[in-house]
């Protein structure tokens, strides 16, 4: 079976394998770099293993459940509360509901406007401007 383990290259969308000369057996220096998706993150960084990664003190069983127990009441307090001040927690999944299709129109906005500034050959802050909106709707 020959399985060719040449380096290849995208030029254009296509593949192309990396010519190397007989005096130089090695691939482009470049061919098998890789970039970093995004700015902040460095890919050339050193590894970290996670049996390197501090270990959390242990807790006993009888500390969680403790743990527990108070976190459990001071919720039951805030809930008492918000209920004694006229909150209801069935109109809870009503404003989940309502934000959820908020988000989806907003999304649905900000893509319609992307679309146009591409379109105008603009920003998407100059049609913010354009339509009277401030870039934190």
């Amino acid at each position: 079976m020959n399985m060719n383990l040449e380096p290849y290259e995208d030029i254009g969308g296509q593949s192309k394998p990396i010519s190397s000369t007989s005096e130089d057996s090695e691939p482009k220096r470049g061919a098998f770099k890789r970039t970093p998706l995004s700015k902040l993150k460095t890919v050339n960084c050193n590894f970290k293993s996670p049996g390197q990664l501090t270990k959390t003190t242990k807790v006993s069983a009888e500390e969680e459940v403790e743990e527990l127990e108070r976190s459990k009441k001071q919720l039951d307090a805030e809930i008492a509360q918000l209920e004694s001040e006229g909150y209801k927690v069935e109109e809870l999944d009503d404003h989940i509901d309502m934000l959820h299709e908020y988000n989806d129109i907003k999304d649905m906005g900000q893509s319609l406007l992307g679309k146009m500034a591409a379109l105008r050959r603009t920003t998407t802050r100059d049609l913010y401007s354009h339509f009277g909106l401030e870039l934190d709707d």
